[in-house]
């Protein structure tokens, strides 16, 4: 297992703590590896009995199917125990009901529990009402770059080589095993896509109209990046001689978000401090899933900063797209009340784009780092505005 440092520094402090800790984000995005992580930390602390660490994994048929079997059985696995209980449920969606029986044993049992989940309605409903302050939610994304260079099939290689290769397949972790067969790659990665569509979007929101469904996300796919709204998107396809109402493009992006396929950014006036509720971008999770369903097109300066916006997410930070009068910035990073600016470009091969890309950040009123990251290896860092090369970028362990 590779050992994901940045998810375990942050669920660490929480450990043998009440809030319940939740695991979300994309289907094979490493959520159940994390579990085992966090189980082998407890673990390797010693003095924790083996009975007292307690695992379900629901994607395996035998396991209970709703909330009283469940409860029934982890309270017989319980008996006899003494001291805390570690509990791991994972894919929990699978049972019926199952918010109620976690906090059923949340409130009767010493207990530490951990959760995980592929869709982002696991927090919405009766679970935050029964846990209103008391869970703390972990989104888990795909491979940093930094996590990709830790996979077993790139020792050796250069970091330049191993961009590219991150470039083409993008973090999934299991391709891992598979990287060296492209074929593998794209049925793999192919097949995630479906069964997400499938199981996290179609059934979960009763969707009739696949194929209308998947129009709407290949357009999205294209336009990662780009702004666009509900009704620039439904009159693209009225000229298409297709008929998609506002409300439906709505359902289905949300329904896409939900089950973390895309990121949704909204964008910000820099200059009335206020968040703008039109015209958002959309960034898909992980890059290698966009390569192998919608193709490598030739948008690399696209793939470039969906990469950027990933690793900011992945790193804790909100994110919106700022806009500066008439100008934009491609994204507004803030952690801690702290803030951080990032304009994305392939290269600055023009004085023109050289003036565009640092341009955008004339008039912005703070000192707050900013930078400008491409695929360019010789600094043009100027006027306080740092350039620096997107690979050395994402391997930096901190950006202030």
């Amino acid at each position: 297992m590779i050992l994901r440092t940045d998810y375990m520094d942050r669920i660490t402090p929480f450990i043998g703590l009440e809030p319940v800790k939740v695991l979300t984000g994309l289907r094979r995005s490493g959520k159940s590896v994390m579990l085992k992580l966090i189980q082998k930390e407890i673990a390797d602390k010693g003095g924790i009995p083996e009975a007292n660490i307690i695992s379900y994994n629901f994607e395996n048929m035998n396991t209970p199917r709703d909330a009283e079997a469940l409860h029934s059985e982890v309270a017989k696995r319980i008996s006899g125990t003494t001291g805390k209980v570690f509990m791991f449920f994972d894919e929990i969606q699978e049972v019926q009901n199952w918010e109620k029986c976690i906090n059923s044993l949340r409130v009767e049992y010493d207990c530490d529990i951990y959760i995980t989940g592929s869709n982002a309605k696991l927090l919405s409903g009766e679970l935050a009402t029964y846990l209103a302050g008391r869970y703390v939610e972990f989104v888990i994304y795909p491979f940093s770059f930094r996590e990709f260079l830790s996979m077993p099939s790139q020792s050796g290689d250069s970091v330049p080589s191993a961009f590219r290769r991150y470039l083409q397949l993008g973090g999934m972790p299991f391709l891992s095993n598979i990287a060296d067969n492209q074929e593998a790659c794209n049925l793999y990665l192919t097949d995630i896509y479906n069964s997400v569509i499938l199981k996290d979007v179609v059934r979960r929101h009763n969707i009739r109209d696949v194929d209308q469904l998947e129009r709407v996300i290949t357009y999205v796919l294209a336009n990662i990046g780009h702004s666009f709204s509900a009704t620039s998107l439904s009159k693209y396809f009225k000229n298409e001689h297709r008929t998609v109402s506002h409300d439906t493009i709505l359902n289905y992006t949300k329904a896409c978000t939900d089950a973390f396929l895309f990121c949704k950014i909204n964008r910000e006036d820099l200059q009335g401090k206020k968040v703008l509720t039109i015209n958002e971008k959309y960034y898909v999770a992980d890059h290698g899933l966009r390569n192998a369903v919608y193709g490598q097109a030739d948008d690399i300066d696209q793939v470039l900063e969906n990469i950027v916006c990933l690793e900011l997410l992945r790193r804790g930070y909100k994110v919106t797209v700022g806009r500066n009068g008439e100008k934009e910035i491609d994204f507004v990073a803030t952690k801690n009340g702290e803030k951080l600016y990032v304009q994305v470009c392939y290269l600055l091969a023009s004085k023109e784009t050289i003036e565009r890309e640092f341009g955008a950040y004339k008039g912005v009123p703070d000192n707050y780092p900013k930078y400008v990251v491409s695929l360019d290896e010789i600094s043009r860092s100027r006027d306080g505005i740092k350039h620096m090369n997107i690979p050395e970028f994402l391997l930096r362990d901190e950006w202030n």
